[in-house]
């Protein structure tokens, strides 16, 4: 009787053990569907699966550098303005995925349309995600916009005379502005790159995060270079004669 008892007791502790066991088994397809479930709730503003796939405790990085926990990541998710729509899909995904911990990587890629005017946008995120209690939510997700260059304006090459000529930062180190035709060029320590027009004097660089500026004095004269990155100005002045 006894030893009948304990056979059963093994037999339907070992089933209770192995369903759980299949229940918290996740795969990469069931994260990403996971994780497109979120990004469909966007547009309009449900609420319901960020409350269900993220933990009570997580947090939350986004691209705009705000961290948020869970009460503050959900209130963001609100309905789009009337005008606007959109949409967000997940590609080019990485994944590891071990007992307890489950990390997924990927690029979010976001159209939208602002009242007739279509927008995108790439994202990089990888999300954390921790099973406790049998239960897979995400614990911590961090997010970047990836670098986009602006869109190309026109140039005044009737300015360039102006922009031409050497830039000092301190002794011995200078940079040089040269023209070619209608192209106008950086060049130091022998390396030249195009300077792209956004606009008449301002500048950039392909694939380089920043601008560049030419900056006049009050008598209408080019007196200083400026590399502008991240909302800070570094000043080359030029240099009188070069």
């Amino acid at each position: 009787m006894k030893l009948s008892a304990i056979f059963l007791i093994f037999f339907c502790g070992s089933n209770v053990i192995s369903a759980g066991e299949r229940d918290a088994v996740i795969t990469e397809t069931e994260l990403v569907g996971r994780t497109q479930q979120l990004y469909d709730a966007v547009v309009p503003g449900n609420q319901a699966p960020w409350k269900k796939y993220f933990a009570d405790d997580c947090i939350f990085a986004d691209e705009k550098g705000r961290t948020m926990d869970k009460r503050k990541l959900v209130a963001d998710i609100t309905p789009m303005p009337a005008g606007y729509s959109g949409a967000i899909k997940i590609g080019q995904v990485q994944s590891r995925i071990y007992d307890n911990v489950a990390i997924l990587s990927y690029d979010a890629n976001e159209t939208e349309t602002i009242f007739g005017q279509n927008l995108s946008a790439r994202y990089h995120v990888t999300d954390t995600w921790l099973r406790r209690d049998g239960n897979w939510q995400i614990i911590a997700s961090q997010a970047h916009r990836y670098y986009e260059d602006p869109a190309v304006g026109k140039t005044d090459s009737k300015k360039f005379p102006d922009f031409i000529g050497a830039y000092e930062l301190a002794a011995g180190q200078t940079r040089t502005i040269i023209a070619e035709g209608d192209s106008l060029f950086v060049e130091r320590s022998g390396k030249k790159d195009q300077l792209f027009p956004e606009a008449s004097e301002l500048f950039f660089r392909k694939g380089i995060e920043g601008r560049i500026l030419f900056r006049y004095d009050k008598n209408r004269k080019v007196d200083a270079l400026i590399d502008r990155r991240n909302n800070e100005d570094v000043v080359w002045r030029k240099v009188a004669g070069k």
